[in-house]
């Protein structure tokens, strides 16, 4: 819709939301009795999982975003397929589901590319224990270990997993601890932090512009940061084209729902099991020492809420029996 002019009768400027996909925002012309109002258009965040999915469709989005993770010149990433994914659970009463992107290289290489929008305290292990079976899965029984390629995690974190260090890009290798010798290149981990983005200023990078258009929301940010790249601005065109779908808005939004239900009832988990940790710890302290039977209910139901086992928290608290049955699971 183009700027229209429209009689009104009111003295007052309002903002109005119409329909969920156009916000009009109307300002009086003093005077005139007249206003102007300029549609913004509704625009997907990239940083939700199913918004990122749908980029990475796009072989020169893809194209680009993975050459600026491994630092390579885009002209090296000769063909990327995207390989069929399904919404997988850690448990079955997990309603919320892991919605990851799949991509093999020309030269066989995986790559599984995960978005965690809420805190995650068990991350390391879960991209390790999805990491490994992306590598185990390449072969069939019999067959020989020469056939395994190369298999790269790449984890887009909302979140600060490593509070001390100031970089929001870390990679990782498995290395000899003294001489730092590689032991294997097969396997290979990279971490980006969005919200040290707003804490700290970096040499800006490809991956630095990838990574602010990630965690970009306003409409001047992403059109800056398409300047900067042809690939990213490929994908602001994708965003843009996706983000006016109809029937891909209302998928966006109902998954944006359901992470911000989940990030709000692991919130309310969090501060009730720090209470009935507290109220538990003080019960454990008067029997074995009040800072380690603290620290050690705490932990356990850290734990359970790591992994999406929070209904047993009250019974793990209530229930002695129970709670040294969690505390051998755990190894606490």
């Amino acid at each position: 819709m183009c700027l229209k002019e429209v009689e009104v009768s009111a003295c007052k400027g309002y903002t109005m939301r119409i329909d969920n996909r156009y916000l009009f925002i109307f300002q009086l012309r003093r005077g005139v009795g007249m206003e102007r109002y300029t549609n913004i258009r509704f625009i997907m965040k990239p940083k939700v999982d199913f918004c990122f999915k749908e980029l990475m469709e796009d072989a020169e989005v893809r194209k680009g975003f993975i050459a600026a993770v491994l630092h390579i010149p885009p002209e090296e990433v000769e063909e990327t397929t995207l390989l069929p994914t399904h919404l997988r659970t850690r448990y079955e009463e997990d309603k919320l589901g892991i919605l990851d992107v799949r991509v093999r290289l020309k030269d066989g290489t995986q790559i599984d590319i995960e978005i965690q929008v809420s805190p995650f305290l068990l991350w390391p292990e879960r991209s390790m224990f999805y990491l490994s079976k992306m590598f185990t899965d390449q072969l069939e029984k019999g067959e020989s270990y020469e056939r395994l390629e190369k298999c790269v995690h790449i984890g887009i974190l909302d979140f600060i997993l490593f509070g001390r260090d100031e970089a929001f890009y870390s990679c990782f290798h498995m290395r000899e601890d003294t001489n730092h010798r590689l032991y294997t290149d097969k396997l290979e981990v990279h971490i980006l932090e969005l919200p040290k983005l707003k804490n700290h200023e970096y040499p800006e990078t490809e991956l630095l512009n990838w990574a602010k258009f990630m965690n970009a929301e306003r409409q001047e940010d992403f059109e800056e940061m398409a300047e900067k790249d042809k690939y990213i601005e490929k994908a602001y065109e994708t965003l843009k084209n996706i983000s006016a779908d109809e029937e891909k808005r209302l998928e966006y939004e109902a998954r944006e729902k359901a992470l911000r239900d989940h990030n709000y009832l692991m919130q309310s988990n969090w501060e009730a099991g720090l209470e009935a940790g507290r109220k538990a710890g003080l019960e454990a302290g008067r029997k074995a020492g009040l800072e380690y039977g603290e620290n050690r209910v705490n932990r356990l139901i850290q734990l359970l809420i790591a992994n999406s086992r929070g209904e047993e928290i009250e019974r793990a608290v209530s229930d002695k029996a129970y709670q040294d049955e969690l505390f051998l699971e755990f190894k606490l």
